[in-house]
């Protein structure tokens, strides 16, 4: 039986359009010149992070980032950043007695930022919060000791199959494969997804997964 559920944070329960959009802008380039290189290098298999690099080579991205909060351009997440069935959705899981975790690779502030938005959440977390960064098995198990959650009785929600499913999986978790954003979308039909354990189209659809 399900008792909780964790959940990614970009293209989960979040729209990536204004993370990226400020970086392009913090780099002079326009926002589709960005968001194209980022979906090129994820579709090659390396990490986002890759396409500020084509951008600016030997980029220093934490230091950059330090750079743009001083300069007051720093992460913002608000409730139009959300996807319009996260706070119905989570709310029918905590309605239900299901425990309900927010833990995806994000920065500290995006943490912050989360957790600001009052979600129907039991615990937000992040991979800066937590040491570790998906898919390191690592960043499952401490999420899951986080929560206080027995991973045979946990299901993993978030778009990206290497990051999400496979290594959920491996922690023990069940995992459900979301086909929304791009990388939702783009591996929708590979192996890698069908491999889930559940594949939806809404977190609506968690309600009647952990009722069953």
């Amino acid at each position: 039986m399900i008792r909780a559920v964790l959940l990614d944070v970009g293209e989960t329960i979040t729209r990536d359009d204004r993370y990226w959009a400020a970086w392009a802008d913090w780099l002079n380039v326009p926002h589709h010149t960005l968001s194209a290189l980022v979906g090129s290098v994820v579709a090659r298999g390396d990490d986002n992070s890759e396409a500020l690099r084509l951008i600016r080579p030997g980029i220093d991205i934490p230091t950059e980032y330090a750079a743009r909060e001083a300069a007051g351009f720093g992460e913002q997440l608000d409730d139009s950043d959300l996807y319009s069935d996260v706070r119905p959705a989570l709310a029918a899981l905590q309605s239900a007695r299901i425990r309900v975790v927010i833990a995806g690779n994000q920065t500290a502030r995006a943490g912050a930022l989360l957790r600001g938005l009052n979600l129907p959440a039991d615990l937000v977390t992040t991979s800066d919060e937590l040491g570790v960064a998906k898919p390191q098995a690592e960043f499952f198990h401490r999420a899951l000791a986080a929560a206080d959650v027995d991973p045979a009785t946990a299901l993993y929600v978030g778009d990206h199959p290497a990051n999400d499913i496979r290594p959920a999986q491996a922690a023990g978790m069940r995992a459900a494969h979301l086909r929304r954003g791009p990388w939702g979308h783009l591996w929708a039909g590979t192996p890698e997804a069908a491999a889930a354990d559940y594949r939806i189209d809404s977190l609506h659809d968690l309600l009647s997964i952990v009722s069953s």
